[in-house]
């Protein structure tokens, strides 16, 4: 197939007006709420990992979020604003970005302010209200599709050199991201441009990430790849494909964001003017053929909206639409736009979570006040022990969630340390031998029953306290590890 030649210039000015415009009202909704309401457990997960248990890699994430989110606390001690502000500027940028690539398209001021509005809209915005890998990276996914879409324009190389570098990064965020390359590359070799693959400084790119990734790439294979087995763990979470196609595309957006997603794929693939990406297009569906196919998570296709959305901007302002359509298309943005803002927590943590089909952002309270309460029953439990006996008890958790909601909530109760052999938490290690007795929180107390003399039940379905250890932990450990 014949690769079209691409314009090498553009005279699109940049609509920094209108699109720094969406991009501040975006980053001040999430500004405003993410105070609210507390903790996410994932949130606690990669702080408590960070903080405490810094590395070069974990079971189920490469060290970039626990590193940050760290850092932010570590600049603004218990702070929800300052360490979910990264995520704030992300989600803010990544409208920058988005409009941006309709600008590559050759989008003028109305296109690249439809552009920005689609990516505001989504669902991208609303779940970054958290610091999360899922988070940070589709930000970064948005920013490798603009600099190929710039380099499928104006070939220059050192833009590919750039793309390695922003992979870097990724790659310390989530291990994700070399699907898109293989996508790209695939799809590049039968649609054009196949001299992308010849391209010496695309390779010094991918050299880059490379060897930024060995550290963490080493930290895996001295624990065995512990980071392969997440495939299972998401597999076992596979919600059925009707319910992952559902939540894939109505996580562009309930309203424009859809119709935008559908419609810029289609016109990457069938448009003249949009031919020389057509690559990139083809790359989005292998994206989403290769998540449903691994029974991967829907949201893995949150880094795939921008260049469509980018695409069905341009294309409808090239069109010659009846007048009145922008009648319609105002309104069906501030649905949008409002969709989204009830989404986000504006709302008292008492509220209903949603009003037919649409979720309110109270629900967010749902995942994280309740976890107060359950790190103050395992704390006040913990401190209620005799002094001696508390000298002696370590504190275990089941899950991953219990174990960094108290390890985080449990410095009043005298709880700086918490133990569990699930996800990372396995690889923290196990509690010193001087610990001969458990303080349990979980569901199935029979995780430790074999390896104590002693059980009590403290709290009903929720906490136990174990004593008489008749093993050493060295022997116990490794019979505790759990994905």
């Amino acid at each position: 197939m014949v690769t079209v030649p691409t314009r090498q210039t553009t005279s699109v000015a940049f609509a920094r007006g209108p699109v720094l415009a969406i991009a501040g009202l975006a980053g001040l909704a999430l500004l405003l709420t993410s105070g609210r309401y507390a903790g996410g457990f994932d949130e606690l997960y990669f702080l408590v990992a960070g903080r405490d248990h810094l590395s070069w890699g974990y079971f189920d994430q490469p060290p970039l979020i626990p590193a940050l989110a760290a850092a932010m606390d570590w600049l603004a001690p218990g702070s929800l604003v300052v360490l979910r502000l990264p995520m704030t500027l992300a989600a803010a940028a990544g409208v920058v970005v988005t409009a941006l690539i309709a600008r590559e398209f050759g989008g003028g001021r109305g296109a690249q302010a439809m552009a920005a509005g689609c990516y505001a809209t989504s669902s991208i915005v609303i779940v970054s209200h958290w610091i999360g890998t899922y988070v940070l990276d589709p930000f970064l996914w948005t920013v490798v599709a603009w600099l190929l879409v710039r380099w499928t324009r104006t070939r220059r190389d050192g833009l590919l050199v750039w793309a390695g570098v922003v992979t870097a990064v990724s790659l310390e965020t989530k291990f994700l991201i070399p699907a898109l390359w293989a996508a790209v590359l695939l799809a590049a070799a039968v649609f054009g441009p196949r001299e992308l693959l010849r391209r010496p400084k695309l390779w010094l790119g991918a050299a880059i990430a490379v060897v930024v990734t060995i550290p963490t790439l080493v930290w895996q294979a001295a624990h065995g790849w512990p980071y392969t087995h997440m495939s299972e763990v998401v597999a076992a979470e596979f919600p059925g494909y009707g319910p992952w196609v559902r939540d894939g595309l109505l996580g562009a957006g309930i309203g424009v964001g859809v119709l935008a997603l559908l419609y810029g794929v289609w016109r990457l693939l069938r448009s003249a003017e949009l031919r020389p990406y057509r690559y990139l297009g083809a790359a989005l569906i292998l994206v989403a053929l290769a998540v449903v196919a691994t029974q991967g998570r829907s949201y893995y296709l949150m880094g795939c909206y921008a260049v469509p959305f980018a695409a069905a901007a341009t294309e409808l302002t090239r069109r010659n639409l009846v007048s009145w359509w922008k009648a319609v298309a105002w309104p069906v943005f501030v649905l949008s736009a409002v969709v989204t803002l009830v989404a986000l927590p504006v709302w008292p943590a008492s509220a209903r979570t949603s009003f037919g089909p649409f979720s309110l952002g109270s629900a967010f309270a749902q995942g994280e006040l309740p976890q107060q309460d359950l790190a103050k029953a395992i704390g006040q439990t913990y401190a209620a022990l005799p002094p001696a006996v508390r000298a002696r008890t370590a504190v275990y958790s089941e899950i991953y969630p219990f174990a960094a909601v108290t390890e985080f909530y449990g410095a009043p109760y005298g709880i700086h340390t918490v133990y569990s052999g699930h996800r990372a938490y396995w690889y923290f290690g196990p509690p010193p031998e001087s610990a001969d007795a458990v303080l349990f929180a979980g569901f199935d107390p029979g995780l430790l029953r074999p390896y104590f003399a002693h059980e009590t039940q403290v709290v009903d379905g929720l906490v136990w306290e174990y004593d008489g250890r008749t093993a050493p932990w060295s022997q116990i450990w490794p019979a505790l590890k759990r994905q």
